[in-house]
């Protein structure tokens, strides 16, 4: 097969496709081509071509297609019903797709059999893309450390974060050790047919990732644990937080709770030869948005 040259970057003003743009225009190697809806706004590196396109606009999506050797794929949707025209979209142009999945995936399980709603649609797309004939990878990391950002209102405003499940442990990891493993498998061969796990390098409770935060800081942040419906009613009224998304999140959270500890991959260096960062290093990234 002939070398990746154009690369298509879905949901490129997102967490994740924003520094896998960053990391293609870097490579100086490649045509990126950045899809967003709002392109007047993208604020995208010099030398990216920015194309206007919606995942849920077919004809959109065929234009923004045309030409394209690899597309990095993630998915905006909290079903997997407009899987097969993206899908077979991206197969009529493209021979390669990186497809931004999910941890809560389980192999030996179909979708209907996965064991939680996020878990059941993106291994749906996954299927799809699988049965595709496309060159394929899937990243499915573990959970993103930019989720954390739900709480900037909260910190902003006082020393206390409120929420449900402070026990919950994760490996959060940064979106740009996603970025970088996306991007090895857009352009490199070798990745076909891998469905990789990134997570970050350690694993902290929801009440240890806001005393990090505050130690970054330099403030005395506290956990206030909630009940469940409380927190529901909370996340229900952030006009910035999807109503759809807010029983799946708690769902899921309830579920990780009793599941086995979250193990921690080496799956970042292994692809891309530096070590993940670690949630501190996220949140000294990020620490002007808590401010």
């Amino acid at each position: 097969m002939g070398a990746v040259r154009r690369i298509l970057v879905t949901g490129a003003t997102g967490n994740v496709g924003r520094w896998v743009t960053a990391e293609l225009v870097a490579a100086e190697a490649y045509e990126v081509h950045a899809m967003t809806r709002r392109p007047d706004t993208a604020d995208l590196p010099p030398g990216v071509e920015v194309v206007r396109g919606d995942l849920a606009d077919a004809a959109g999506l065929e234009v923004a297609l045309e030409g394209v050797d690899a597309v990095f794929l993630m998915w905006p949707f909290h079903s997997s019903e407009p899987a097969a025209a993206v899908v077979d979209a991206i197969g009529r142009h493209a021979r390669r797709v990186v497809f931004l999945s999910s941890v809560s995936v389980r192999d030996d399980a179909d979708p209907d059999a996965q064991s939680h709603a996020v878990g059941r649609w993106h291994r749906a797309v996954e299927q799809r893309i699988e049965r595709s004939g496309l060159e394929w990878t899937h990243v499915r990391p573990s959970t993103f450390a930019a989720n954390t950002l739900w709480w900037a209102d909260q910190i902003r405003s006082g020393d206390t974060v409120r929420g449900a499940y402070g026990a919950l442990p994760m490996a959060l990891l940064h979106e740009a050790d996603i970025a970088a493993v996306a991007a090895r498998a857009l352009t490199e061969d070798g990745h076909a047919k891998a469905a990789y796990t990134p997570t970050g390098p350690e694993v902290l409770t929801q009440a240890e990732q806001v005393r990090t935060i505050g130690e970054v800081l330099g403030r005395p942040l506290h956990w206030e644990e909630l009940s469940r419906d409380a927190a529901r009613r909370r996340l229900l009224a952030d006009d910035g937080f999807p109503d759809s998304f807010v029983d799946p999140l708690l769902d899921g959270y309830a579920q990780m709770l009793t599941a086995p500890r979250p193990v921690v991959t080496d799956t970042v260096e292994a692809v891309t030869g530096a070590p993940a960062r670690t949630y501190r290093d996220w949140v000294a990234d990020h620490a002007a948005d808590f401010r």
